[in-house]
């Protein structure tokens, strides 16, 4: 159980097999976020079959509504929103710093106030794995401290916090069916990430995620600390890039040796009328589409894609239809769950990095503005 097996490589990038209790996970792989147990406007059904195989779900905002505890009597995360394959869950502690209403860190945890009902709560290491634990994912995370990256003097203080709690987490598991990642900090400087990186590396986890990124850092700064990790991190084992999921990002993350990607962005994007397109990130909302009779991308196969125009698309954004979000969700949710399956049958062949300026052409600007 938890072993990985890489099947290819080519520079950096690794095609692999994550085995979990619900599955076998082929890496590069794109999770869907459930947020909150659900992935927002799609059922199970569709996630299967726009061609998802993982879903993230968030610990932070579980344990405050329905509660980790009731989730655990009704059979786990899997059974609660009829998931069957495999689901991974974080640890809280980004949405603890970024959306409690207040919030006072000690050494011991964090105690802050519900951005729901300004109820007051604390999380600790040992707190988090048991939400965790009773939510019964196949991967979860160690409990970590995300810095502000622009706050040099505190990143330190936040990346050693986060290795004594990852020991902490190791301490606290109790279950052998889940998978427990440690995260690698240290904001954007050089010295911390790699101090950090063999830190955390030196742990006796199954997995290692890279966290701390794309929370405000340039797009270069980014892509200079994943090449720096990529030697430094244990070949096998796989990599997590939390919370990243451009297409370009997707393509530039893999070429660096990433192996698990998840975001938010897909189904927000088509909540607010967007879709990932060849021709950069559409607005369907605009009138220049109102008697276009092209899917949103001729070589998709998704569902959507398939079946409606996008004239038809506006239409139901112009009425405000809740079928909007749902078909410009399977389109965007497809389209990255296809790239990072497309580039792992490349790096089998041997070809992904040949293939790499092709790829980047394609999907340009598609992290702008939609048109």
């Amino acid at each position: 159980m938890f072993e990985f097996e890489i099947q290819a490589c080519e520079g950096q990038a690794r095609a692999g097999i994550f085995h979990t209790p619900h599955g076998d996970l082929l890496t590069p792989v794109f999770a869907p976020v459930g947020t909150q147990a659900t992935v927002k406007t799609l059922t199970p059904y569709q996630i299967e079959e726009l061609g998802a195989s993982l879903v993230l779900s968030n610990t932070y905002h579980l344990y405050l509504r329905p509660g980790d505890e009731l989730v655990r009597d009704l059979g786990g995360l899997h059974q609660f929103m009829q998931w069957p394959r495999p689901m991974l869950t974080d640890s809280g502690g980004f949405q603890v710093f970024s959306l409690a209403q207040t919030r006072e860190i000690d050494d011991d945890g964090v105690t802050f106030k519900s951005h729901i009902d300004g109820s007051t709560h604390r999380f600790t290491p040992e707190k988090s794995i048991a939400i965790q634990e009773n939510l019964g994912a196949d991967i979860i995370m160690a409990f970590d401290e995300c810095a502000d990256p622009n706050d040099q003097a505190y990143i330190k203080i936040a990346m050693e916090r986060t290795h004594r709690w990852a020991e902490r987490c190791l301490g606290a598991k109790t279950r052998n069916d889940q998978a427990l990642f440690g995260i690698v900090q240290g904001g954007i400087d050089p010295e911390l990430r790699a101090v950090s990186a063999q830190f955390i590396a030196s742990l006796p986890v199954p997995g290692i995620a890279i966290g701390g990124l794309s929370v405000g850092e340039t797009k270069p700064q980014m892509l200079d600390t994943l090449d720096l990790l990529a030697p430094l991190l244990p070949q096998g084992k796989p990599r997590y890039l939390m919370g990243v999921g451009t297409p370009e990002d997707l393509i530039h993350g893999i070429a660096r040796g990433v192996d698990i990607f998840d975001c938010v962005l897909p189904t927000r994007l088509a909540r607010h009328n967007a879709a990932f397109s060849p021709d950069g990130r559409l607005n369907l909302m605009n009138a220049a589409f109102a008697r276009d009779e092209r899917p949103i991308d001729a070589s998709c196969t998704c569902y959507t894609c398939r079946t409606f125009t996008r004239a038809y698309l506006r239409h139901l954004i112009a009425a405000r239809e809740l079928l909007a979000g749902t078909l410009l969700s399977i389109h965007n949710l497809h389209a990255l769950v296809q790239l990072v399956k497309d580039i792992r049958e490349m790096i089998v062949a041997g070809t992904f990095e040949a293939n790499i300026p092709g790829l980047l052409k394609r999907w340009d600007n598609n992290a702008s503005r939609a048109k």
